[in-house]
């Protein structure tokens, strides 16, 4: 099975601490750190995820989501996003934007990595 995760986080601190938990777990990550590099990321790396930042340099996370919809070869892949957005809205407009899933920030070290497991089983 595909163990690969792409994060797209521009943030340092968090792509390290969703790295330590998530291959803790056995998964392999691959990292970007703004939107456009993670978009050509998604095309050549096959990810069987994709943790998305919404505020990020270059591009954001909404457009991003809308880009890796529009590519035949990545339209199926499950994005989560995984942002500090929390207002009333926020939710429902990254899952208008095409992503699967919404994880808020600050993330819950006890629990992120099977929060972002049952992403992956769900698409399985």
């Amino acid at each position: 099975m595909n163990k690969r995760i792409l994060l797209i986080e521009d943030n340092a601190q968090n792509r390290y601490l969703a790295n330590f938990l998530l291959e803790s777990r056995g998964w392999e990550m691959v990292h970007a750190e703004d939107g456009p590099t993670g978009v050509a990321l998604a095309a050549q790396v096959d990810p069987v995820l994709i943790l998305l930042d919404i505020q990020l340099p270059g591009m954001d996370g909404y457009a991003v989501a809308h880009a890796l919809r529009a590519d035949p070869k990545l339209g199926a892949i499950p994005i989560v996003a995984v942002t500090s957005y929390a207002m009333a809205g926020d939710r429902e407009r990254c899952l208008a934007a095409g992503c699967n899933g919404y994880i808020e920030k600050p993330i819950d070290p006890l629990t992120f990595a099977d929060e972002v497991e049952r992403y992956v089983k769900g698409a399985a």
